[in-house]
């Protein structure tokens, strides 16, 4: 494949988000490719799950705003991540990583009692209490919303505060991450930028989340998420890149 970086022993990566007229690279018999989009949050699972599981496989990035024709035929939504393998491709974040989970079950991400498993997929998807409100801080123009944004990230932030003292353990999983804790990650890494974008409004107060925020300092220690990190200044930079007033973010760049 062309325009390759070696990353690790286990990863292949291309080089640029390939875009509108570029080719697919052809994909070798048994190799297990990702496709993703460095920012993506979404992606960002499906790698932490391939990384958490010591997978030897190859990721080919995206541009999804001008999106190469053939990514269609591999999800007719356009989006990533997506898992290829043997000409056969799955889509969607929390399925890819539940596929993962069963094709290569060590270390198990879910705990064994069925119960306890569907407990966490459920809690998985109350991150969308951070990442909606997320979202509408990104790019909001009045103080007011602004405030309100913040103000529900932190409500937001209390839910996951307040499990993480239910549960008595170092990570949501217990003694090391598993798959709740990969699934919500993302967007924690996402939170530097909180303040970032919104000033003293956007202050996390560590007395408030004194649990979450020792996870989140154990989490940086963790192999997997070591290996899809990147800095809040990285991910600022992307997303102000879909304002025109750039002004309002200078404090992000």
């Amino acid at each position: 494949m062309a325009n390759q970086a070696r990353l690790s022993p286990l990863v292949t990566m291309t080089t640029k988000h390939l875009s509108t007229g570029s080719a697919c690279p052809p994909l070798g018999d048994g190799v297990m490719r990702c496709y993703n989009m460095t920012y993506c949050p979404y992606a960002q699972r499906t790698r932490l799950v391939l990384a958490a599981k010591n997978v030897t496989h190859e990721i080919v990035n995206v541009n999804l705003i001008t999106k190469p024709e053939w990514l269609f035929e591999k999800n007719p939504f356009g989006k990533v991540p997506i898992l290829e393998q043997n000409g056969r491709c799955i889509y969607e974040s929390l399925i890819t990583c539940d596929y993962l989970d069963e094709v290569y079950p060590e270390p198990p991400l879910y705990p064994a009692d069925p119960l306890k498993k569907a407990e966490d997929r459920m809690f998985i998807e109350r991150i969308s209490q951070i990442t909606t409100p997320l979202y509408k801080l990104y790019y909001s123009k009045e103080d007011e919303q602004t405030q309100k944004s913040c103000d529900d990230i932190k409500s937001g932030l209390d839910v996951f505060e307040n499990e993480l003292v239910k549960r008595g353990s170092e990570f949501f999983c217990g003694g090391r991450p598993g798959m709740l804790d990969y699934m919500i990650w993302p967007w924690m890494e996402r939170l530097p930028m909180v303040q970032m974008f919104a000033g003293n409004a956007g202050i996390i107060i560590q007395d408030r989340f004194p649990k979450l925020m020792s996870w989140m300092d154990d989490m940086m220690e963790d192999a997997p998420v070591k290996a899809t990190y990147l800095q809040p200044e990285a991910h600022a930079k992307f997303v102000i890149t879909f304002d025109p007033d750039h002004s309002r973010y200078k404090s992000a760049l």
